[in-house]
């Protein structure tokens, strides 16, 4: 019999949340409830936020849950992209080729570590910690308040980056790694 106490936390629970939100939010998005669509992307912005903090402070990180982690942060891409292109493209519209890239690259490593570990990743890099904290926060502002091209940006060439620094890690590790923190660690490590 499968102990489940191990993977049942307050990190886990919240990511969980997220991966069963996730077709809830997609509904609203295409049926075009863009209130109920925008309260729900903050509600998972937070807990994404929330789910990382807790594992830390209450010393829950798991192989598990950074698995159970990226799965809901895939989704919740797939959501505010979908949220772009539905309520929003016409303010991104000049911006599309940029958005393009950074959509590229940030499929590029899970397809490398599909194809390499027959996995996606969980490295969880402090570059894609910060990322992920700005790309959440020009979520927020975009559907919330407004566009600013500035901040798009910065947060843009800050993911294609970290982006890059996963597609490095993923291309140049023998096994799948979590919370792997940066290339410097990697080669720290090896």
């Amino acid at each position: 019999m499968i102990n489940i106490k191990p993977y049942i936390n307050i990190p886990n629970a919240l990511s969980f949340y997220r991966l069963l939100s996730f077709p809830f939010v997609i509904f609203f998005a295409l049926n075009r409830y863009e209130n109920i669509f925008v309260i729900l992307l903050v509600i998972n912005l937070i807990t994404d936020v929330l789910d990382g903090m807790f594992a830390r402070l209450l010393r829950q990180q798991t192989e598990f849950g950074a698995k159970l982690d990226a799965f809901a942060d895939i989704g919740m891409y797939i959501t505010a992209i979908i949220g772009i292109i539905l309520f929003k493209a016409e303010e991104l519209a000049p911006h599309f080729l940029s958005l393009s890239i950074f959509m590229v690259v940030f499929i590029i490593p899970k397809i490398i570590s599909f194809l390499k570990y027959r996995t996606f990743p969980s490295l969880h890099l402090y570059s894609s910690k910060i990322g992920g904290y700005m790309q959440g926060f020009f979520f927020f502002i975009l559907f919330v308040f407004d566009f600013y091209v500035l901040f798009y940006y910065i947060m843009i060439i800050w993911g294609i980056l970290s982006f890059l620094e996963q597609i490095i890690i993923v291309s140049i590790t023998s096994e799948p790694k979590s919370n792997a923190k940066g290339l410097y660690w990697i080669f720290k490590t090896n």
